[in-house]
Order: structure tokens, then C-alpha cells, then sequence
């Protein structure tokens, strides 16, 4: 089992930079898959980009593609996702999660996921 904390959520000016960092506990999460999500108000949760066990592979939703960066270190159990070039639309609360690690395609929808941090508050005034 994988207990995940989410931080470094704030308050940033549009064009601004974020870094979110994801602490997990557990001997196994180098064997996990770990993703972003994120959730503004009155919506559904939304993909934001994925990272393979390894750290081989990443896969991001088009809205973030270029501004944003997953990342993970296997040594010290976290999972970061760098955010630049920061937009109004991209304040909600973001999540990461851990999922199946040993799967044929990029994991991009909420129910693949296994387990979930409690979430950080972005937000990016204009």
C-alpha cells in the first residue's frame, strides 16, 4: 500500500511558476505508475500527466503539454511536477496518484489510479 502527500500548492501570478511535490510512503513505489490530476470547481477530475515506474516514459494532457514537467525520484519516494508559464484555467486542486506499474499504455483516466494524495490548491489570478 502507498500513503501520498501533495504540497506545494499557492498563489501565483499568470506567467508565474509552480513546483508540486508528492511524498510517498511504502517500500513499493518505485513499482508504481504516478500521475497528476487535477480539479477545478463544478468540474470532473482532469488529466494532467503521467510518469512510468521507471521514469521512461511521460505522458501529458495537450492543455499542459510545454509548460509543464513530471518528474520522480525513486530514491527518495516523490514525484514533482514542475509548472510554468502558469494560466487562469489551470487553478484547481491538483492530486497525484499511483497506479499499476507494468501497463501497455500511459494511464490518463482517474479509476486506473490506485491511490490518491489529498490534493494542493493552485491558484493563478490574472
Amino acid at each position: 500500500q502507498v500513503q501520498l502527500v501533495d504540497s506545494g500548492g499557492g498563489l501565483v501570478q499568470a506567467g508565474g511558476s509552480l513546483r508540486l511535490s508528492c511524498a510517498a510512503s511504502g517500500r513499493t513505489f518505485s513499482s508504481y505508475a504516478m500521475g497528476w490530476f487535477r480539479q477545478a470547481p463544478g468540474k470532473e477530475r482532469e488529466f494532467v500527466a503521467t510518469i512510468s515506474w521507471s521514469a521512461g516514459s511521460t505522458y501529458y494532457a495537450d492543455s499542459v503539454k510545454g509548460r509543464f514537467t513530471i518528474s520522480r525520484n525513486n530514491a527518495k519516494n516523490t514525484v514533482d511536477l514542475q509548472m510554468s508559464s502558469l494560466k487562469p484555467e489551470d487553478t484547481a486542486v491538483y492530486y497525484c496518484a499511483a497506479g499499476p506499474g507494468v501497463v501497455p499504455t500511459p494511464l490518463s483516466h482517474p479509476w486506473e489510479y490506485d491511490y490518491w494524495g489529498q490534493g494542493t490548491q493552485v491558484t493563478v489570478s490574472s
